[in-house]
């Protein structure tokens, strides 16, 4: 995510539900044109289209975007180089949720094996 220094440099991100290309580049400082071509290298970037083809952010896109924005232009790194880093936190969040989830089988597990063994 971002570091707080970048947040303070960026709007607050309204409570709403969608927002346009129009909202996103003002809150991302971000033009739209540039918003749009983020979307073809990024593959988790994929707002909702509407009407007439129009795009609508979620929240999770604009937080994205805002990530995608640091990586690129605060700490220097490639289209690429952003991708894999993307790539590799979601990897890492991946496992650690897996992880969870078999802890929490085991002991779910344990607790049926004393209800039987009684």
């Amino acid at each position: 995510m971002l570091e707080p220094s970048n947040n303070s440099e960026l709007a607050p991100i309204p409570n709403k539900r969608y927002f346009t290309i129009g909202e996103v580049s003002e809150l991302c400082q971000v033009k739209p044109h540039v918003l749009r071509y983020w979307e073809q290298e990024f593959p988790d970037l994929k707002p909702v289209k509407r009407r007439g083809n129009r795009r609508y952010y979620q929240r999770h896109d604009v937080m994205l975007i805002r990530q995608i924005r640091s990586l690129l232009y605060e700490q220097g790194f490639t289209i690429g180089g952003a991708r894999q880093q993307l790539a590799g936190k979601e990897a890492k969040e991946d496992v650690s949720q897996s992880q969870q989830i078999v802890r929490q089988l085991r002991a779910e597990l344990e607790e049926l094996l004393k209800i039987l063994s009684r």
